[in-house]
C-alpha cells in the first residue's frame, strides 16, 4: 500500500494560489483514476482537478472557500501496489471565469443568446434519484415543497439551473397545484433566516466589484433615437439567408463603439495605477457582460473593428451561449479592452455601470421606449429611444472625452448607414 499525495497544481499564468471551491469526494471514498476531485478558482478561472491515481481517499485538507498556496498539499489517496511513474499532479480542466456585469438584453430587442427553451417537464416521479442543482436551486426546491428528481434539468449532465425550477412551477410543478389563497385568507408567515458562504464565483464577483468601487468614475447618460437602427435591424432580418444569426441591437452597439474608440483611445485601454502605465488598444476587445446560472461572466468578442454586424451577433450569441453552458474557455473569458452591459430587458431608464477593471469605460444599455415626439413638420410622430448609460475611469478619460465618445457613438447609431460607410 502506497500513499499519493496530491498537491495544489500550477494552473498557470503565474497563478500563485487558489482558492477551493467545491470537494467532489470526502474521506473513505474510492476514486478512479481522472474522476474529478474538487474545483478551484483563481482570478482567472474555474478548473477541475482529476485524480491522476485510483485509490481510497485517506486524508483532506481545506474547506470550499479555503484559499491555499501552489504546492500545499490537500488530499492524500491510499493505492494498492507502487504509485505509477506516470502519475503527475493533474492537469486542470478550465472552467468560466467571475466577471463583473451582466447583460441582458435590451428591451425590444431580440435576445443576445437565448439560452435553450427548458423541456417540457415530465410527469412527477416518487423523488427516484438525486438531481443535480447547486445549493441555492436546493434551497429554494425545498422552500417551494418541490421534489428536484422530478424537475428536467437542461445544463450540463442533466442540472437543474434555477430557471429550470421556476419552468416547472409555471407549468404546474407541485407547488403551483396549490390552491391560491381567497382574498383576506390568513397566509402562512415567513420564518426562515438563510446564511450562505460567499466563496467561488460569488467572491470572485464580490471582490471585483470592491476593485470597481474603488475607481474614481464619471457615469454619463444620453439618449439615443434607434429608430431607423431598429427599422433597418428588422429589414436585415428579414432578408437574411440561412444560417444567418437574428441581429439584435448590440451588433450595431458594438460597430459603432469599434468605429469610434479611435478617437478617444483612453476609453478602451487597460490602467495599471500601481505601476502607473495605461495600456491602449488599436484592436476593440469587446466584452459582453453576461448573466448566468453561476454569476456574472464577461466573454469577449474580440478584433470587433474587423467584423460586420452577422459575424457579432454570430460570436455574441456563440459566447454568451457557451458562458452560460459553462464550457466557455478560458482565453474567451479574459483580454477584453472596454465592455458592453445591459439591463434593458428588465426595464429601468439609467444605470450606473461598474467598470470591468483594468478597463476604463464600460458602456450600459437601457431600455427601448417608445415616445410621441415633433418632426421637422411639426407633427407628432412615434420615435423609439434608448438611453445609454456609460462609466469611465475618471483617472484617465476626462469628462470631456467621455462625451465625446458617447455622442461619435450616438450620432453613429442615429444615422445608421453611417456604421458601413
Amino acid at each position: 500500500m502506497s500513499e499519493y499525495k496530491l498537491r495544489m497544481p500550477d494552473v498557470g499564468e503565474g497563478v500563485v494560489e487558489a482558492e477551493i471551491v467545491e470537494w467532489h469526494v470526502k474521506v473513505g471514498d474510492t476514486v478512479e483514476e481522472d474522476e474529478d476531485l474538487l474545483d478551484v478558482m483563481t482570478d482567472k478561472a474555474t478548473v477541475e482537478i482529476p485524480s491522476p491515481v485510483s485509490g481510497k481517499v485517506t486524508e483532506i485538507n481545506g474547506e470550499a472557500g479555503d484559499v491555499i498556496a501552489v504546492g500545499t498539499e490537500i488530499l492524500v489517496i491510499a493505492v494498492d501496489g507502487e504509485i505509477p511513474d506516470e502519475a503527475e499532479t493533474p492537469q486542470p480542466e478550465t472552467k468560466p471565469a467571475a466577471e463583473p456585469e451582466k447583460a441582458p438584453e435590451p428591451e425590444k430587442a431580440e435576445p443576445v443568446a437565448a439560452p435553450a427553451p427548458a423541456p417540457t417537464p415530465a410527469p412527477m416521479p416518487g423523488g427516484s434519484g438525486k438531481a443535480l442543482a447547486s445549493p441555492a436551486v436546493r434551497a429554494r426546491a425545498l422552500e417551494l415543497d418541490i421534489d428536484l428528481a422530478a424537475v428536467p434539468g437542461s445544463g450540463p449532465a442533466g442540472r437543474v439551473t434555477r430557471e429550470d425550477l421556476d419552468d416547472f412551477v409555471a407549468a404546474g410543478g407541485r407547488i403551483a397545484q396549490r390552491a391560491a389563497p381567497t382574498a383576506g385568507a390568513a397566509r402562512d408567515a415567513r420564518t426562515g433566516i438563510h446564511e450562505d458562504q460567499v466563496i467561488g464565483l460569488r467572491r470572485r464577483i464580490a471582490q471585483n466589484m470592491e476593485a470597481a468601487w474603488s475607481i474614481p468614475m464619471i457615469t454619463y447618460v444620453e439618449e439615443v433615437d434607434v429608430t431607423e437602427l431598429d427599422a433597418l435591424r428588422k429589414s436585415l432580418n428579414a432578408d437574411r439567408t440561412e444560417g444567418q444569426p437574428k441581429l439584435t441591437l448590440l451588433p450595431f452597439l458594438a460597430t459603432a463603439m469599434a468605429r469610434a474608440l479611435p478617437e478617444v483611445p483612453q476609453a478602451n485601454a487597460h490602467y495599471d495605477a500601481e505601476a502607473g502605465t495605461l495600456t491602449r488598444f488599436d484592436a476593440a476587445h469587446i466584452g459582453i457582460a453576461t448573466a448566468t446560472e453561476k454569476g456574472l461572466m464577461v466573454p469577449v468578442l474580440r478584433h470587433a473593428e474587423a467584423m460586420d454586424v452577422w459575424q457579432m451577433a454570430g460570436e455574441i450569441g456563440r459566447l454568451s451561449q457557451a458562458a452560460r453552458e459553462g464550457t466557455a474557455k478560458r482565453e474567451e473569458l479574459s483580454g477584453s479592452s472596454i465592455t458592453i452591459t445591459s439591463l434593458g430587458a428588465m426595464g429601468g431608464v439609467v444605470t450606473t455601470p461598474l467598470i470591468n477593471v483594468p478597463e476604463t469605460a464600460i458602456i450600459g444599455v437601457n431600455k427601448i421606449q417608445e415616445r410621441p415626439v415633433f418632426d421637422g413638420a411639426g407633427r407628432v410622430v412615434p420615435r423609439l429611444f434608448m438611453n445609454l448609460s456609460s462609466s469611465f475611469d475618471h483617472r484617465i478619460v476626462d469628462g470631456y472625452d467621455a462625451a465625446r465618445l458617447i455622442q461619435r457613438i450616438r450620432a453613429l447609431m442615429e444615422s445608421p448607414a453611417r456604421l458601413f460607410m
